[in-house]
């Protein structure tokens, strides 16, 4: 398949008219984000079975075009692991290119496992093995070898192949229907919005913080976002996160108490000393956000182990109805965080949901029955 190298204003007219002849198309992006904050958009990747292009945003400095043929609603846009995709696009333009399928979140209801890679399913699918050649390559530097290219071109090619046998074995199981909400989910743009407010959620070791300790890290995390995204730079080279709950432990209140930390680095004190202490000192003087241990585990007893055995009985009838591994329903674990009413389980989302999460939900509500007839387990609603 001859590969369309796009980067020219008149090749992209004139791919955006071949893309609105197509009810789908395959996408994937490079980009680089290691001297940045924001992704670097380098180069997309479109596919059809009839054909393959490479786009160079580098090149081309209005790409309105080819976002206005991307969104189309009745063009389903196919990708895999495609939140880092979809984050490039909603900071381009400010939206969200659905309707879309992610072949990641798919594969679980063809019995691979959670998260699977991309050289997992083209090995599996195609047996094919891809190539590494290219793994580190700077995609920013021009121009690019037709050996870099056809690398690219590949992953698009590949997955229009994947996509298409996806949907036939889903089709046949009847659970094409099954990924809607899952789908759904990826058109929340709190996804790629980054908060700074909340960036101290993602930081380790908060939960061993005291009161002050905790409000200075929570103030310095959130200057650290703001000012990595000012900046555009990556937030560890502004502080790295242990930095962040050393500061927090030591407290300094002057630029010569903060030049003694071990390893804050010169350039830091100086650029950002005297800003950095009066954050300390103002964030000691105030409450911490609260800290709350979502879906901490409930304490091992006889009795959870009980619980967790119910649930875990109804995963295996629910996920032998469907021919489905009952690890790829719910794991352990999963039946462990529903329990502790984590929000973020992945029971309460999507085709889980469907299938199990809701009657487990019942059954922990009371709402929900166990009862043995004819040597099987049966669930129903107590007012039957």
């Amino acid at each position: 398949m001859t590969i369309q190298y796009i980067d020219t204003p008149e090749q992209l007219q004139a791919l955006c008219v071949q893309i609105g002849r197509h009810d789908w198309i395959a996408l994937d992006t490079e980009f680089l984000r290691e001297k940045t904050y924001y992704p670097k958009f380098c180069l997309l990747q479109i596919a059809t079975p009839d054909w393959v292009a490479c786009i160079d945003p580098l090149a081309i400095a209005d790409l309105s075009p080819l976002f206005e043929a991307i969104y189309n609603p009745a063009i389903v846009k196919v990708l895999h692991s495609c939140r880092q995709d979809l984050e490039i696009f909603y900071q381009l333009s400010g939206k969200i290119p659905m309707p879309v399928f992610d072949t990641q979140i798919a594969a679980p209801l063809l019995g691979f496992q959670e998260n699977p890679g991309y050289a997992m399913l083209v090995s599996s699918f195609l047996n094919v093995n891809l190539s590494k050649a290219h793994t580190r390559t700077d995609w920013s530097v021009r121009p690019l070898s037709p050996e870099q290219i056809e690398y690219a071109a590949d992953d698009v090619i590949y997955l229009c192949k994947i996509y298409t046998l996806m949907c036939d074995q889903l089709d046949k199981l009847g659970r094409l229907d099954w990924l809607n909400a899952d789908f759904a989910l990826l058109n929340n743009p709190e996804l790629y919005q980054l908060s700074p407010e909340n960036a101290w959620l993602r930081i380790r070791g908060k939960n061993k913080l005291t009161g002050k300790q905790l409000s200075i890290m929570q103030a310095l995390t959130e200057w650290r976002e703001r000012t990595a995204q000012q900046e555009n730079k990556p937030r560890n080279w502004l502080l790295a996160d242990d930095m962040l709950l050393e500061l927090a432990k030591l407290q300094p209140v002057t630029v010569a108490d903060l030049a003694k930390v071990r390893n804050i680095g010169e350039r830091t004190v100086n650029r950002y000393g005297k800003t950095l202490c009066e954050l300390i000192d103002v964030a000691r003087q105030r409450p911490p956000k609260p800290l709350v241990e979502k879906g901490k585990p409930q304490k091992k007893t006889q009795q959870t182990e009980a619980i967790l055995d119910v649930l875990g009985a109804v995963v295996r009838i629910r996920a032998e109805e469907n021919s489905l591994n009952p690890i790829i329903l719910a794991t352990r674990n999963d039946l462990e965080q529903l329990l502790a009413g984590d929000d973020d389980c992945l029971l309460l989302q999507g085709w889980r949901y469907n299938m199990a999460g809701r009657e487990l939900q019942g059954l922990l509500r009371g709402d929900y029955r166990l009862r043995l007839r004819d040597d099987a387990v049966e669930i129903s609603p107590v007012s039957a």
